[in-house]
């Protein structure tokens, strides 16, 4: 069975004044039609620079260092700048963090809408007026036709993510790239977006990549993901399998901060230090001068993502060596 997307050893370098950073290395994963995966780790971790490098959205001095990224087995780091633009927007929409970034405070959201559609489908101004109003009964916007002519400063944050997300499903993408998509809204309206995000890639067919630092939000959306550090997947597996029983040291702090793994009344769980700087990344495993069982090899060698047993989980840690499968060692 081919993947919707394919995502093949991706690195992103970005080269600068003194000298050349990797700002993400060696990235591989797969996406079904239908599928909900998730990007997960603390800030820095490479999530959004991965998200941007599928749709060949990194600027300069950034560029895609080496790897491939497959569309419908297309080679999408091949294609001309004209060829991928027909397909970034119309068959891969990004859904961003901030709405207002993304729309245009001077214009309606009818007017941001047609002309949307109109960059990507051929049909006229009234066809392309009812697809926006249809698009935005779809994401639960009340009286459609009277918020079609409004401004992005008429409606709550909310409302603005949620046409965002109208925006984003104009051309019935194939897939969603949501980096950070509920972080600025509160906890009520975030259970509402996921909800819609959801339900769209059941009644759709649509594949989400979720991007976030929300490991509350991606056990409750998504059916696989991959917990990033430093630019590297340090583990990737079924949301269900990694989130119960975690195997890298950094999956598992994560997990162990979560507030609602302690009891109430007593300190929250953190990992010590921070994310290493682009400009500060120690030798062998990123992860070690934070990690409580490193050993000698974890200063001196990166591991590799291997299969750990036969829970159909990956993760790159040294000392998980004695729990791979035969067949890898």
């Amino acid at each position: 069975m081919s993947h919707l997307l394919e995502v093949k050893n991706l690195s992103v370098t970005f080269a600068l004044r003194f000298g050349e950073l990797a700002a993400i290395n060696d990235v591989s994963f797969t996406l079904q039609r239908g599928e909900r995966f998730g990007l997960v780790g603390e800030s820095g971790a490479g999530k959004s620079v991965t998200g941007f490098a599928i749709i060949n959205l990194i600027s300069k001095p950034g560029y895609i260092a080496g790897g491939r990224v497959l569309f419908e087995n297309k080679e999408l780091n091949s294609l001309s700048t004209e060829e991928m633009r027909r397909i970034r927007g119309n068959r891969i929409s990004m859904i961003f963090q901030d709405p207002m970034m993304t729309l245009n405070p001077v214009l309606t959201i009818g007017t941001q809408m047609i002309e949307t559609i109109l960059a990507h489908k051929k049909v006229t101004k009234k066809q392309a007026e009812e697809i926006a109003i249809e698009k935005l009964e779809r994401v639960h916007i009340p009286s459609p036709r009277k918020r079609f002519k409004q401004y992005p400063h008429e409606f709550s944050g909310g409302m603005r993510q949620r046409i965002v997300i109208a925006i984003a499903l104009l051309t019935d993408p194939a897939i969603i790239i949501a980096d950070e998509p509920t972080t600025a809204l509160d906890v009520t309206i975030q259970a509402e977006i996921m909800t819609l995000l959801l339900e769209l890639c059941e009644s759709k067919n649509m594949g989400l990549i979720l991007i976030t630092h929300d490991l509350g939000v991606v056990s409750e959306v998504t059916e696989r993901i991959a917990v990033m550090y430093a630019g590297r997947i340090v583990e990737v597996g079924s949301t269900r399998l990694v989130i119960d029983n975690p195997e890298h040291p950094y999956t598992k702090g994560l997990i162990n901060a979560l507030p609602g793994s302690q009891r109430p009344g007593t300190m929250l769980n953190q990992i010590p230090g921070v994310m290493p700087t682009l400009t500060g990344m120690p030798p062998g495993c990123a992860f070690h001068p934070r990690c409580s069982v490193r050993v000698q090899e974890c200063k001196r060698n990166v591991p590799q993502l291997m299969p750990i047993g036969n829970k159909n989980i990956m993760a790159a840690c040294h000392l998980l060596t004695g729990k791979r499968t035969n067949s890898e060692q």
